[in-house]
């Protein structure tokens, strides 16, 4: 079964009358579990949306740039977009079933955010809204605010982004150490550790943009020491 069968799914138990949010409670394990991460970046993102009505071009350019979504499976995608802009629920609960989902200390929980960050960036700009909002979520997430950003100095624009911010270390950390750091990442950053840590395979894309960052930022770390 298709990750887009298994949100046709959802949509079905929503249709029965459960809510958005508890749904997530279904969907702990794998395979489901990528279900879930996809719902969550398509909830998570439709309620940092600033525009009512329809998705628009730009998010729909976001959400292909973050998933492939099958054209059969665009309406599904766009039903579940519109469901959770309208649902009275406030982002919080959404973002509490997702801390549950996956637990505290989840490498998915970043990966999400960064699926959330691309979203937030698809109309060219980052609003301080929408930091408020990705700040909100990140600190429901449990994420240490230095996590936070080192996310937000690889994934928001920015002419030269320092690069110890990026790796989430301090000028005072030694190389050793910094390496360790980069090289975790890389790793982390694998197709195969995102899908077991519940990444659908269809999301895997939002690794080759943290991928350059910190590439970037260990080598220019390392000319610098070197």
């Amino acid at each position: 079964m298709s990750i887009w069968s298994r949100i046709s799914d959802a949509l079905s138990a929503l249709a029965k009358g459960e809510s958005l949010s508890d749904v997530f409670s279904h969907l702990r394990t794998p395979p489901e579990r990528s279900a879930g991460f996809a719902i969550a970046v398509i909830a998570l993102g439709a309620k940092m949306a600033k525009a009512d009505g329809l998705v628009t071009r730009d998010e729909v350019s976001a959400f292909r740039e973050v998933f492939t979504i099958p054209q059969s499976e665009e309406k599904n995608a766009a039903r579940l977009f519109n469901l959770a802009r309208t649902d009275v629920a406030g982002f919080e609960l959404y973002a509490q079933r997702v801390a549950a989902m996956f637990g505290p200390d989840d490498p998915a929980l970043c990966d999400l955010m960064e699926g959330l960050f691309h979203i937030a960036l698809a109309d060219g700009e980052y609003h301080p809204g929408e930091n408020a909002y990705l700040e909100e979520v990140a600190r429901i997430f449990g994420m240490p605010e230095e996590r936070f950003s080192a996310l937000r100095s690889r994934m928001v624009p920015d002419e030269h982004p320092d690069p110890y911010q990026v790796l989430g270390v301090t000028r005072d950390t030694p190389l050793a150490e910094i390496r360790k750091v980069w090289r975790n990442e890389v790793r982390e950053s694998h197709p195969d550790r995102m899908i077991a840590r519940g990444v659908p395979e269809e999301a895997v894309k939002l690794a080759e943009k943290r991928l350059i960052a910190v590439n970037r930022a260990w080598d220019e770390i390392n000319a610098g020491q070197g």
